[in-house]
Parts: C-alpha cells; sequence; structure tokens
C-alpha cells in the first residue's frame, strides 16, 4: 500500500477486496469542475444505500471561483463528523495536490490527475498514489468541448469502482442530477461516468467494499440542512415568506420559492431585507406565521423591525445562516458569531426566542417547533443555522408526515371581545385574531409599533410602559419553564463538561468517545434552546470541575466566546471558559482534545492528565 501505481495489473489480475467500516473521501479541485456535484451524488447514494454519512464542503466567496473541496465520511454505523484525516484524496490539479495531501492519514490513498498534477517524490513513502489521465480520458470519452463539464463525472465512475458503489442507483442519480437540462447533457454524464468505472476496472488491482449497514425502521431521506428547513417550515404551515438572497441562505429561499406554491403559498423576493422582515410581519399579522431569513449582515438590517415585532407581539420565524463576520466578512465560511445580534439585537427591551438545531435533521424539526412556539408565546423566534449545517448532507429517516404536518389557517370565528394585550392573561400570553374576524362587541384593536395599552392604541404612561416590558418578558420565563432539560452526553458527573450549540454537536461527542475510550472523564451537552435557557442547568455545571464552551466564535475581551458569556451572566460561574476558534472551518475531533488538554495545563501550569 506504499507503492506509487501510475498503471496497475491487466483486467486478468485478480482484484483485491478489502472490506472497511468506513471511508472519509475528500475531493480537491475548482468550484467550476463541479466538486460539489460530485461529491452531492457520492453523499446521496450513501443515504439512498443506508450508509450513515456526513459532508463538509468549501467554496471559494468570488463570482470567478477557485480552489475548492468536499469531504464526506460514510460509514456502515454512526458517524457524527466529517471526519478529521481523510482516507482517500481526489486531486484534479497540483494546487489540490500539495495542499491537501496532508490532509490524508498516512498510508492513505491519493488519486490524481496526471493530466495536471506531477507527484512529489518525498510523499510517495507516506501515501499511496494512483495516478489517472482523468482530462484525457474523458475527452476520449465524451469528446473534447465537454471535458471541462465531464471530468467529475468521470472520476466518479472511478471512485465508484474503488469503493465498489451501486451502479444503478449512481445512473439514477446522475439522471436527477442533470434533469431538465438538454439530452444530450445527461447522455454525456452517463457516457463520462461509464468510462471512468471501466477505466478502473481495467486498471486498478484493489476495491474496497464498506460493511452493510444496519438495517433501518424506515426509509432514510438525504438532504442538506438548507432543504431541511424548507421542508420543515411547508410541513409546519407556513404558507408566506419574504426575503432578500444572500449566502448561505439563498438555498432556503429558493426551495421555498419552488415548492410554496405547490401549497397554495407564496415566497416573495422583495429590494432589500427590510422590506422583507416587514412583509414578513404584515403577512404573519394576517392570520398564518411566516418566515423571513438571511445571513449576518443582513439580520444587521432587519434589527429595528425585529423589535416592532417585538413591541406588537406578532409571531414570526426568522433563519440566520450564520457566516463569518464582521461586516460582509466570510461568505462561504462557517462561524458562530450571531449569537449576540439574534438575542439582543434590537433597541430597548426586545426579547424573543433563539434556537440553534444541531444537525440537518434537526433543522427539520427545529422549523416547525419555531412555528409553534411563535404562535404559542406570539413572538419572533430566531433559528440561528450556519455555514456548516447548511451545506452538509446527511441521510435521516423519513419523517412520518402525517404526524408532523400541519394546518395552521387563520381562524375567522366571531369573538365576543378582544384585547391583544389584555395583561391579566395568564404569563402574559395573548392572541392576535386574524384581521376580518368579527369581534361582537364593536371594538376593534390596533397594531401598534408605539408602546400601547391593552387595545393597542399607543400610550406614553410610564405605569402602562413597565406592565407592557414586563408582560413581554414573562411570556418568554413561561417558556423557560416549559422548556425540555438537556441531558449530558457521558456521566453527570466528572472532571470535564464540553458545552457546544449548534453544529458543533457532532466533533464535540466524538472528542468526548475517544477521550473517554482513553480513560478520562469528560461529558458533554448540547443546546438547542439558547435564549431563553431552560431552568436547572446550574444542577448540571454543579456537577463538573470545569465546563469548556465549544464554539466557533472569538474569544473576546475576557478569554470566552458568545454562549459562554451567556452562561457565566446567567449562572455566575467562573469555571465556565470557552474553547474557541474563527478560522472559517468546522472543529475537528483532534482540535477539540488538544485545545481542551492546552486550556487545563494552563489553569495548572503543568500539564495535565485527566482522572479516569
Amino acid at each position: 500500500m506504499s507503492e506509487t501505481t501510475q498503471t496497475t495489473p491487466s483486467p486478468e489480475a485478480t482484484v483485491r477486496a478489502h472490506l472497511i467500516p468506513e471511508a472519509v473521501i475528500r475531493i480537491a479541485g475548482n468550484s467550476q469542475d463541479g466538486i460539489q456535484a460530485m461529491g452531492s451524488i457520492l453523499a446521496r447514494l450513501a443515504g439512498r444505500t443506508e450508509q450513515e454519512v456526513m459532508t463538509f464542503m468549501t467554496i471559494p466567496s468570488t463570482i470567478s471561483g477557485g480552489p475548492s473541496i468536499f469531504q464526506l465520511r460514510i460509514g456502515s454505523g454512526e458517524v457524527l463528523s466529517a471526519g478529521d484525516e481523510a482516507d482517500f484524496l481526489l486531486a484534479f490539479y497540483q494546487h489540490s495536490y500539495e495542499e491537501h495531501i496532508h490532509s490524508l492519514r498516512k498510508g492513505g490513498i491519493v488519486l490524481y490527475d496526471t493530466d495536471h498534477v506531477e507527484p512529489r517524490p518525498e510523499w510517495q513513502k507516506d501515501y499511496v498514489h494512483i495516478g489517472v489521465p482523468i482530462s484525457t480520458q474523458t475527452i476520449e470519452a465524451i469528446g473534447g468541448t465537454a471535458r471541462d463539464k465531464g471530468k467529475n463525472i468521470f472520476a466518479l465512475g472511478v471512485v465508484a469502482r474503488m469503493f465498489d458503489l451501486n451502479v444503478p442507483k449512481l445512473e439514477q442519480l446522475i439522471n436527477e442530477r442533470f434533469r431538465g437540462k438538454d439530452e444530450s447533457v445527461v447522455r454525456n454524464a452517463l457516457l463520462a461516468f461509464h468510462a471512468g468505472y471501466a477505466y478502473a476496472a481495467n486498471h486498478l488491482q484493489d476495491i474496497f467494499r464498506l460493511a452493510e449497514s444496519r438495517k433501518r425502521e424506515r426509509v432514510q431521506v438525504v438532504m442538506n440542512g438548507n432543504e431541511a428547513l424548507a421542508y420543515g417550515l411547508i410541513a409546519a404551515g407556513v404558507r408566506f415568506g419574504a426575503a432578500y438572497p444572500i449566502t448561505p441562505w439563498s438555498d432556503v429561499m429558493e426551495t421555498l420559492r419552488r415548492e410554496l406554491p405547490k401549497y397554495g403559498g407564496m415566497f416573495i423576493q422583495c429590494e432589500d431585507e427590510i422590506a422583507a422582515i416587514s412583509m414578513a410581519i404584515g403577512a404573519s399579522y394576517a392570520g398564518r406565521v411566516a418566515v423571513t431569513g438571511s445571513s449576518g449582515p443582513g439580520i444587521s438590517l432587519k434589527s429595528e423591525a425585529v423589535g416592532w415585532a417585538v413591541n406588537a407581539e406578532v409571531p414570526l420565524v426568522i433563519i440566520d445562516i450564520q457566516r463569518g463576520g464582521p461586516s460582509t466578512g466570510l461568505p462561504t465560511n462557517v462561524e458562530q458569531s450571531d449569537l449576540y445580534i439574534a438575542c439582543f439585537g434590537s433597541h430597548g427591551d426586545a426579547p424573543r426566542v433563539v434556537l440553534a438545531p444541531a444537525d440537518v435533521e434537526d433543522c427539520f424539526y427545529t422549523a416547525i417547533e419555531a412555528v409553534n412556539i411563535a404562535r404559542q408565546y406570539s413572538v419572533p423566534v430566531f433559528i440561528l443555522s450556519d455555514q456548516s449545517i447548511a451545506t452538509r448532507i446527511e441521510a435521516f429517516p423519513e419523517p412520518e408526515l402525517e404526524k408532523v404536518c400541519q394546518d395552521i389557517s387563520p381562524d375567522f370565528t366571531p369573538v365576543p371581545e378582544h384585547k391583544p394585550y389584555d395583561l391579566s392573561a395568564p404569563d402574559g400570553i395573548t392572541h392576535h385574531i386574524p384581521p376580518g374576524t368579527k369581534v361582537l362587541n364593536g371594538k376593534y384593536p390596533v397594531l401598534p409599533g408605539l408602546e400601547h395599552d391593552e387595545m393597542g392604541h399607543p400610550s406614553a404612561s410610564p405605569k402602562m410602559h413597565m406592565a407592557m416590558t414586563a408582560k413581554r418578558r414573562r411570556k418568554l420565563q413561561a417558556l423557560a419553564r416549559n422548556l425540555p432539560r438537556p441531558q449530558p452526553y457521558g456521566p453527570a458527573q466528572g472532571d470535564v463538561l464540553l458545552v457546544g450549540w449548534g453544529s458543533t454537536r457532532g466533533p464535540i461527542r466524538e472528542a468526548v468517545d475517544r477521550a473517554r475510550a482513553q480513560g478520562l472523564n469528560v461529558s458533554a451537552l448540547h443546546l438547542r434552546y439558547l435564549n431563553p435557557l431552560p431552568n436547572g442547568l446550574e444542577e448540571i455545571f454543579a456537577g463538573f470541575r470545569h465546563i469548556f464552551v465549544v464554539e466557533m466564535n472569538d474569544e473576546g475581551l475576557y478569554g470566552y466566546g458568545q454562549l459562554a458569556a451567556l452562561l457565566r451572566a446567567r449562572y455566575c460561574n467562573p469555571n465556565i471558559r470557552g474553547i474557541n476558534k474563527t478560522d472559517g472551518l468546522t472543529f475537528k475531533v483532534r482540535e477539540i482534545l488538544e485545545r481542551l488538554q492546552e486550556k487545563l495545563a494552563g489553569l495548572q501550569g503543568q500539564p495535565v492528565t485527566l482522572q479516569a
């Protein structure tokens, strides 16, 4: 496995099959080469063959494109992250080879395009090199004019043979990928795929078969986080949305714009972010919860209108697909630095709910939960996703749609009277009636942006402002009492508790598994409800000597990130500290463990070994 292979034995040679439990595959090239298309097809195949899959990708933020990767981890058992090290690297160019060779584990395989890559001799002893003239062979298969659009699919054929993948299902996925294009596009794609498969069958001696996966109780679906959010909103009964396009939110918007009309709804692309949230607020007041969304820069622009919705107590779902900031920052890289703006981004006291899904499946169910909380408590609800979950592809059990789909059509049944801001309501929870509903006593309320009385009429009374401010606060306090307390992953007491939110859950749990396998006393806690926080967290924190919040944002002026700051403010616990990074990449399991040891050593002034 340590030899460089340019051309391997003839078809008559015996093929060696290796059974493997999982594989981490990294594809490196340029975004124009269809890297993401190839990776997406492989990931979706995994879901359709009952394998676990998780992906990670980077794309350039420039219109002209540039270097890009797509990494996927396929396994027959549970897959919690996209993998620290790759087993297999596909390199289309010299820069792809040189920049990503060290992402391979020692002894891993690098498959490279001999038309564009010259292997480095010093690396050939550490990694298995397999050279294939991908560009030349693609030209031979489908013609020179199609070269740039076909070599990714040729390479897909090579990979399909190397990993003994299901060819009929891959053919189906290729057809689906290029459906709607000219018939010649599909034909050329299939020609390229079969040419790559045949080349590998004729020249490569080793193949790798994934162990049979465990049988699923339900059929799996495969999608990315943005798609899951969109379909979750549709299942929740949302039929109107308005937004302005921005990376990486736009996929949610495009999915809703395509799908909502099928269910009698619509999605409007507005002229700017302020118009978008204002239109969504109006639609929500009309009787059915609406959605708007953006990334960090757009959320900043929506902030004034968020305060209006809080003051008027209009239910609304606001999705923030976080990326690197501030300003326009890193449009195509991941960060978790919008927590403060989601919790506090409005002038005055403007309490709102903030939820953070942990993975792609959770995106679907979080969207439904956000709609229901918004309706029940008459409050804006933020969903904080991020670029990692947005673009990550995962497989999960198909939702039982007959159980989760709901109709939230407005009810126009006449009411005897209506006070939308009734101060005597239990826990301050009141609801609007949809416009057009008959009020039998003839007293109709208004919808204000100004502070107001119980009927919505503007009021500058100090006493009324205090009462209404308390009303809006008490709703979230009531929600906090009803939120489920999260359960630690691992023992409820120990040396270290790793706390995470959003897309960090998988790497954190894998870090805990590795640490405990080494006899270390480490557990994890994942938070989905960020504002308000669920009650009882202090009781969990009391069971651990050290608490580290692992999050992708800056450690700030005082050595801890945004969620850590909220937890320290809430619980006054100096044992809460941060493990932070701002490189625009997701946490690797190895990074978490290394940073943990560094932090513990720094606290005690010497290297630390955690207790078994």
